[in-house]
């Protein structure tokens, strides 16, 4: 393969060429890590979340899009169980027998490669034939753009490729869509089943499969409002002619590890308990927050009056209250009102509502550093029509729409006020410019 067919692959999926021709250099420099012969190569996109903070395990919607950086993986098969992996830009190196009693070495990034043999080898038993894999990114890591997400993913297309997995029946029997396997693997991650794919301990993080599906389903210069627990596509916006992401990386490590993962989790755990009150309280068995609003039309009140009301070990009554106040503007308001601003390009109600969501984020999930409320801010005053963090939170990053042809001189302005205000954390900052770009897929 050359590199000028990797450019006309990604370019012919509506890539820029630009990131076209950078994804080939990456190709490259994966290809010459891996020895012998290489049956496949992938590219593997991160995410942006638009909107839909912490909504896809509650069963929410979100609006979500591919962006053009992420993973280029090269893979070839073997004839035994092992993996062995490179980094071909760091030169850091794992091997490790695909196993169901393999154990993930936690805190290191390895174990979401290992994370995803071990489910593999459960589900689909009988020798499971291992890969050589070269993997590259231009993701800034623990970004909040889904790298962890992304390199699963990769590892598992690689790994499903080499041992024809799509052909099995237990493969057939739970996976018949894109929308279906985001869903097995957001599961991969989280540690739930699928069907009858059973679950195992996962990476730790008790979340949905947002970033699987965006990495997986995104189209290329539009926005997709999906909803969870099943994905499900509700529509398709675009990004109106004339305008880019730009994002502000903050320096600030938002891993899916250590304090982050359990400040992370705790928000999960907030829904989930309040569901459960919910439940108990009405003798229903509601899958998920948003079954439970959708039961009645006054069922907003009925699950604030529950709520206030609970008796929790963990959590009091007016925390539950504040998640799940989160939830309902977010998800019932906001992006509804999001997306029909951005259909009928009124840029002006779009950054309103993407104002609200980003107060929503700061005062209601509390998942905001200082970093993440003043790039949103500084970008709307440099004169952004919307700007937001988006991911887990607790670090991580923040997308600003500006016009394309004032981009390069927004992001200049806009990097160089954060260097002003945070100079230790501008230091491993990364700032850039993307479209919606394409979805993972085979080179």
């Amino acid at each position: 393969m050359k590199a000028q067919i990797i450019v006309q692959r990604l370019s012919s999926a509506g890539m820029s060429e630009p990131e076209a021709q950078n994804k080939a250099k990456l190709w490259a420099k994966a290809v010459s890590a891996l020895e012998g012969e290489h049956w496949d190569a992938f590219f593997v996109p991160g995410r942006l979340e638009c909107l839909g903070k912490h909504t896809d395990y509650a069963g929410g919607h979100s609006l979500i899009c591919a962006i053009e950086r992420g993973f280029v993986l090269v893979s070839s098969a073997r004839s035994d169980q092992l993996v062995r992996i490179i980094d071909a830009g760091t030169g850091e190196k794992s091997k490790f027998a695909i196993s169901p009693e393999l154990k993930p070495t936690m805190g290191h990034w390895a174990s979401y490669p290992m994370t995803v043999a071990s489910r593999l080898a459960s589900n689909f038993p009988g020798q499971l034939k291992g890969a050589d894999i070269a993997l590259i990114s231009d993701l800034p890591p623990a970004a909040g753009m889904s790298s962890s997400s992304a390199l699963m993913v990769g590892i598992f297309l690689a790994l499903a490729s080499v041992n024809d997995l799509a052909d099995r029946e237990e493969y057939r029997q739970n996976i018949d869509s894109t929308e279906s396997l985001a869903s097995y693997l957001g599961t991969v991650e989280n540690g739930q089943s699928f069907g009858t794919l059973a679950g195992s301990k996962g990476v730790g993080t008790f979340g949905g499969s947002e970033d699987h599906t965006a990495i997986l389903c995104g189209v290329a210069g539009e926005l997709s409002c999906y909803s969870y627990s099943p994905v499900r596509l509700k529509q398709r916006v675009a990004v109106p002619d004339g305008y880019v992401f730009a994002i502000g990386s903050s320096g600030v490590v938002a891993a899916k590890t250590g304090a982050a993962r359990d400040k992370y989790n705790r928000a999960s755990a907030l829904v989930s308990v309040g569901l459960e009150v919910w439940n108990k309280a009405t003798g229903r068995n509601d899958k998920h927050l948003a079954a439970a609003l959708a039961s009645s039309k006054d069922a907003a009140d009925r699950i604030r009056t529950i709520l206030k009301q609970a008796k929790h070990d963990d959590f009091t009554g007016a925390e539950l209250v504040k998640r799940f106040e989160h939830f309902l503007g977010e998800n019932e308001q906001i992006i509804p009102a999001a997306i029909e601003a951005l259909s009928k390009k009124d840029m002006t109600e779009f950054g309103r509502q993407v104002d609200r969501s980003q107060r929503g984020a700061e005062e209601l999930l509390g998942n905001q550093v200082a970093n993440t409320i003043f790039l949103p801010a500084c970008a709307r005053e440099l004169g952004a029509v919307a700007a937001s963090a988006f991911g887990a939170g607790f670090g991580g990053a923040v997308w600003a729409l500006v016009a394309e042809g004032d981009a390069v001189a927004f992001l200049r302005r806009w990097q160089g006020r954060y260097s002003a205000e945070y100079p230790q954390e501008s230091k491993s900052a990364s700032f850039f410019v993307t479209r919606p770009g394409p979805a993972a897929d085979r080179l």
